[in-house]
């Protein structure tokens, strides 16, 4: 549990950081950069490429590498970043409006939803009763949960570990324990409530460990099995660390299903989207 402390003390302190840097004009590249980068200096590892979703972008959109667009006045961004320490994840995300104030309410609807879940867990508990207050509280505010993105629990090199904690109640009994490591995340929006597969997002995972015939690609594949093993890695890091040639290795090894790669995730109807997340320990309670 020791690391799983550290983890949350530097994600808390990562997010405060980032938030810092979400003005208007700033690139993208820059915001996500400059976070993982003081993640490393707080003596973390980034558990995920960091997340920079704006209006009805809902999740999985981290800059690529030459990547060219800025925040922008009236932007709703929604930053989500993931730390480990030794293996062990946490996971946080907060939304911030750029520059205006016209989506105060639906801010606020994802932050309650949250606080609600939070006040709510304990051990025993079980996961759709956190669901159906998430979803009640969204819709108090006049808005909906995304239905298809969900809450997780962590574990030592996985992000997404089961139980999933539901934005509704979805009828699932499973209970919480005393000692599970969770992140809830209520997403609302003024959309329909779904979120569907976008663009390629240039996030990947290792799926599948097996023999490649390419040299390069067998570089790059053992360098991700040693750096990032299960946790999702950006091209980008890949390119810092191997050049362009990283691309054609990267594609060799998605067409061999030994890494696949995540799709940026838009909301259904485009509206727009916002996001509130804490990890905490059954039993200790938040601890990022």
């Amino acid at each position: 549990m020791e690391d799983y402390i550290k983890s949350g003390e530097i994600c808390k302190k990562a997010r405060e950081y980032g938030v810092s840097l979400l003005k208007n004009g700033t690139k993208f590249i820059d915001v996500a950069e400059k976070i993982e980068a003081k993640i490393k200096e707080l003596g973390g590892m980034p558990a995920f490429p960091v997340d920079i979703g704006i209006n009805y972008i809902a999740a999985h959109d981290s800059p690529k590498f030459d990547d060219e667009r800025v925040l922008k006045n009236g932007d709703l961004v929604k930053l989500d970043l993931g730390v480990h320490v030794n293996g062990a994840v946490t996971d946080t995300a907060i939304t911030v409006e750029i520059g205006t104030n016209k989506y105060k309410k639906l801010i606020e609807s994802s932050e309650e939803a949250l606080k609600k879940a939070l006040e709510l867990v304990r051990p025993g508990i079980a996961v759709s009763k956190i669901g159906e207050v998430v979803k009640k509280t969204i819709q108090s505010y006049g808005f909906s949960p995304i239905i298809n993105l969900s809450g997780h629990r962590v574990d030592i090199y996985e992000v997404h570990a089961k139980p999933t904690i539901p934005n509704y109640d979805n009828g699932d009994m499973t209970t919480l324990k005393e000692g599970d490591v969770i992140a809830i995340e209520p997403f609302a929006t003024d959309g329909i409530g779904k979120v569907i597969d976008g663009k390629l997002s240039g996030i990947y995972s290792l799926i599948n460990m097996k023999n490649i015939r390419d040299s390069t690609a067998r570089a790059v594949i053992m360098f991700i099995e040693e750096t990032y093993k299960t946790l999702p890695f950006a091209e980008r890091w890949l390119i810092k660390e191997f050049g362009n040639k990283a691309k054609f290795a990267l594609m060799l090894l998605e067409r061999e299903e030994i890494i696949k790669q995540y799709h940026i995730l838009p909301e259904a109807g485009k509206g727009q989207v916002a996001q509130a997340e804490r990890t905490l320990i059954i039993g200790k309670g938040v601890i990022n």
